[in-house]
């Protein structure tokens, strides 16, 4: 008898193949456009509600400020047209902000970069701080025209001592922000840096600098906003091309039309100013300083 002996093969099942998964559909339109009308919406709302007030109570009898409709009809050309030069002081309020910002930016770099490396010092050395804490806290607390006449005296120049000014008002708050940050350090950050036996320059390039960084952006938003206030009360003094020139000069004139229109232009340039050292100190430190 002879035995068949059948063999059987076993063939492997073919591997699943993974179902794709559907892309979440987009965001209707109207899901898209609510977050920003919910941003923009209420400073609209209650810009609104305070120049309608304000053309209420200035279109009385007794009103001593012109209301917004006067100050369109008379400030018009100035409005529409801020680039004018007609050589000497008859600019427009482009040129005279230009001059003030140039003014700002110098001084208010020197006042960064002092600050920044005097507050390094004040945090790391405790002689230091004792020593100079005392005399940064009384001199912080002088008014920043209190200092023009002294710059005046020593430099015989409107241009340096207006820089000087902008220097003295800035640079306490970067001091003082810079030294707690720095003191601030988390001791975790020491002591890795003591394992790996970091010290010198590159203990305060990877330790101190990115964990005072948010506190040196503090102080830096804290500075430029003194600056910008510091320079338009200094030129109402010196004199010559800027902001705060103009405004004193309309006053004399008795355009308070043009007062309000700079004025207008004034707070606008502020809030830009201390929008874009924020949008720094977000990149910079990665978004942990505060916005």
């Amino acid at each position: 008898m002879n035995v068949i002996t059948t063999k059987t093969e076993t063939v492997a099942a073919p591997a699943a193949t993974p179902i794709p998964r559907p892309a979440p559909a987009p965001l209707p339109r109207a899901s898209r456009i609510m977050p920003v009308i919910a941003q923009v919406m209420p400073p609209v709302i209650v810009l609104i509600g305070l120049v309608v007030l304000w053309e209420v109570l200035a279109s009385g009898p007794n009103a001593t400020l012109p209301p917004p409709s006067r100050v369109w009809k008379d400030a018009h050309d100035l409005i529409v047209d801020p680039f004018f030069d007609r050589g000497g002081l008859d600019k427009g309020l482009f040129w005279h902000l230009l001059a003030s910002l140039q003014r700002v930016a110098l001084g208010f770099t020197i006042s960064a970069v002092v600050g920044v490396a005097v507050g390094m010092l004040i945090g790391t050395s405790q002689f230091a701080m004792r020593g100079l804490d005392p005399i940064f806290q009384v001199l912080r607390t002088v008014p920043p025209l209190a200092w023009l006449p002294l710059s005046l005296a020593a430099f015989r120049e409107a241009q340096p001592s207006a820089i000087f000014v902008i220097f003295i008002t800035a640079v306490w708050p970067v001091i003082i922000n810079t030294a707690v940050g720095v003191r601030n350090v988390p001791q975790d950050y020491r002591n890795v840096a003591a394992v790996i036996q970091l010290r010198g320059i590159g203990y305060f390039w990877r330790i101190v600098m990115p964990a005072a960084a948010p506190y040196i952006f503090t102080g830096l938003r804290i500075g430029i906003g003194l600056s910008w206030l510091a320079i338009i009360a200094a030129e109402m003094l010196i004199g010559g091309v800027g902001i705060g020139f103009f405004v004193w000069d309309a006053w004399n004139s008795s355009n308070l039309s043009d007062i309000i229109v700079a004025l207008i232009y004034v707070g606008i340039v502020g809030f830009f100013l201390d929008r874009l050292v924020a949008l720094a100190g977000h990149l910079v430190t990665r978004g942990t300083s505060a916005s």
